[in-house]
C-alpha cells in the first residue's frame, strides 16, 4: 500500500448477513485477456484465514486464475520473501524469492496470458 495511513475495509456492518460468511479482500489482482493473477500478501508468521484459504483455493481451481501467496509487506517499501503458487490440486509450490523474482514472475505470467497460454 502506498499510503500507510490508508484505512483498511471494515466489514463489521456485513458480519452475520450471510451467517458465518464474511467478505474477503484480495491484495493484488492483474487481468490480461481474461486471465487473472491473484496475489495474497502475508507478513512473516501471518496465516491465511479459513475464509481466505477457501476463496484462494477456489480461484486456483479455475483454469484462467493463477494464485500466489507472497511472504512480505509494503510497510516501508516493498519487501518480498518467498512466494508460492497455489495449484489446482490445492498444493503450494515455492516459485520464487525476493522482489526481483516476483517482478520476473509477474512479467512471465503477463506474457503467457497475452499469448493465451
Amino acid at each position: 500500500m502506498r499510503n500507510k495511513a490508508a484505512p483498511h475495509i471494515d466489514f463489521e456492518e456485513l458480519t452475520g448477513l450471510l451467517g458465518k460468511i464474511v467478505p474477503s479482500n484480495l491484495d493484488m489482482v492483474y487481468e490480461r485477456k481474461g486471465k487473472f493473477l491473484v496475489g495474497e500478501w502475508k507478513r512473516v508468521g501471518e496465516k491465511l484465514s479459513i475464509g481466505q484459504e477457501i476463496l484462494l483455493k477456489a480461484l486456483a481451481s479455475k483454469p484462467d486464475f493463477e494464485v500466489i501467496i507472497i511472504n512480505g509487506d509494503t510497510d516501508d517499501g516493498m519487501k518480498v520473501g518467498v512466494f508460492w503458487k497455489l495449484n489446482n490440486m490445492e498444493r503450494v509450490i515455492e516459485v520464487g524469492k525476493g522482489l526481483d523474482q516476483l517482478k520476473d514472475y509477474i512479467v512471465d505470467w503477463y506474457i503467457r496470458a497475452d499469448e493465451g497460454i
